[in-house]
């Protein structure tokens, strides 16, 4: 194996340096005087003297650019340092600092900008919300530049800030690599400029708004999207306390004993039963990759499946999960507690998709391997990989023996408006028609495996959440977890 020319002479990586990345750039300020000494000269040529007007102009432009750099800071005297989160949820905006120290006092304008991840807002060097020069030494602050512009300011003093808001816009691990300075002062004639290299790892998360909404709630009630989702009043096996017996309770529980202390009527209150097992399937092949509503189908679906979890282990029941494609991608065992949840969310929160067909036999056949308790099966898919797939009503009718189970996919909006359309023409009605196909397709599906005793939910997306969670309440109510 040869190396290249670069990797074996160092020199051609100091030039590199030197002329690419740490060269010196002319002002605003120097093209002026260069445009305006070049109409000097043409105008000394047309008068005799243009040799002497070239050779003093251009001399006396010489020194004034040597005593500028002179003045400049050198810049190994520069230290600069990032403040970044560790950890952010997507489509949250949130701040980024960027610490400019010295190690004598300085007084330079100065220009920043920050290598973005590719799918961060701003990475096309555009500062989102704001960006400003936070001064040591001095209380005013320069206006903030605009979103197509190099954030620039006024340094004076040994320490300064620089900061701006970003956000990203999909989930996942991402690196912030170099920060590129320029600086200038004195005459004004030319900027020094330096790539620092500062990589440092931002993991972004699935927006857990949901999930937050849920543990914060109160323990009567749930609150997803800002929905309060009430609780029914259940019964089960598992005994809870004694209160006192109120018009429309069931005599076969009433507590004679517990009514006999106390000279009044009393009766068990129970609950279902804890511990149960929560098993969330997440499809990660290419029609999970769709984007809906400005979002693909698989963040929809991880967002609505992350709040289901934390609704389960809230229950006291515990959570397991399985991603595949084409095979099993991630797998975390049940366990229960909020301190699960945290790695549940760690475990997915950088999951892409496939540009493959899911095949649901391999990751059911894992689950049976490996999962050997009752546990209730949500799986989030799409419609359109459960209509063409033959493999999977077979494993669902061998493990729907044992194990309740619930298919859930997201409505397709575009197809629930040309079915309602009015068609104009034949290309219309044309359309409309295939639609209207599709989505008798859809509804025929759900039919049969209603009938086979597995339910199939295909909802709109911001509806999703509920109806899981919903759905998982309904079976918790009525004991059949």
């Amino acid at each position: 194996m040869t190396k290249s020319s670069k990797t074996r002479w160092p020199l051609f990586r100091y030039l590199g340096k030197r002329l690419f990345q740490d060269f010196i750039v002319p002002t605003q300020r120097l093209i002026i005087l260069v445009s305006i000494g070049s109409l000097a000269i043409i105008l000394g040529y047309i008068l005799d003297i243009g040799l002497y007007v070239f050779w003093a102009y251009n001399c006396l432009l010489l020194l004034f650019s040597i005593v500028d750099l002179w003045l400049l800071p050198r810049r190994s005297e520069w230290s600069i340092e990032r403040l970044l989160p560790e950890r952010v949820d997507v489509r949250q905006q949130f701040e980024v600092q960027i610490l400019l120290t010295t190690r004598q006092p300085q007084f330079v304008r100065i220009e920043l900008m920050d290598d973005l991840p590719r799918s961060f807002a701003g990475s096309d060097r555009s500062y989102s919300v704001k960006s400003e020069l936070a001064l040591s030494d001095s209380s005013s602050l320069p206006s903030p530049p605009t979103s197509t512009s190099t954030p620039t300011g006024t340094f004076q003093g040994t320490n300064g800030t620089f900061s701006y808001v970003t956000r990203a816009e999909e989930r996942g691990l991402y690196t912030f690599k170099q920060v590129f300075f320029r600086y200038y002062g004195g005459l004004g004639l030319w900027k020094k400029q330096l790539r620092i290299e500062l990589p440092q790892e931002i993991r972004v998360f699935p927006d857990l708004s949901a999930v937050r909404g849920v543990l914060g709630s109160l323990q009567n009630a749930l609150i997803l999207d800002g929905n309060r989702v009430h609780r029914k009043i259940r019964s089960g096996s598992d005994f809870h306390y004694v209160r006192d017996y109120t018009e429309g309770d069931e005599p076969r529980y009433i507590n004679w004993k517990a009514s006999a202390r106390t000279a009044k009527l009393m009766t068990n209150e129970y609950r279902p039963e804890k511990g149960k097992i929560v098993t969330l399937l997440l499809d990660c092949g290419r029609m999970m990759g769709i984007e809906l509503d400005e979002q693909v189908k698989l963040d929809r679906c991880l967002e609505s499946a992350l709040a289901l979890a934390s609704v389960a282990l809230k229950q006291g029941d515990q959570v397991c999960l399985l991603a595949f494609s084409n095979r099993v991608k991630v797998y975390v065992p049940p366990g229960r507690g909020i301190a699960h949840l945290h790695t549940l969310t760690e475990a997915v929160y950088d999951l892409k998709f496939d540009f493959v067909e899911p095949i649901y036999s391999v990751a059911l056949a894992y689950l049976q391997r490996y999962l050997k308790k009752r546990s209730f099966i949500v799986l989030f898919s799409d419609m359109e990989s459960y209509l063409y797939d033959k493999g999977l009503l077979p494993y669902m009718q061998r493990l729907r023996r044992g194990n309740p189970a619930l298919l859930l996919s997201l409505g397709d909006p575009l197809l629930y408006d040309w079915v309602r359309i009015q068609a104009k023409d034949s290309h219309h009605a044309y359309i409309q028609s295939i639609a209207h196909q599709f989505t008798l397709d859809r509804l025929r599906y759900i039919h049969i495996m209603a009938g086979r005793g597995i339910p199939v939910l295909d909802v709109p997306a911001d509806q999703l959440t509920l109806s899981v969670v919903n759905a998982y309440l309904d079976l918790k109510a009525r004991d059949a977890l």
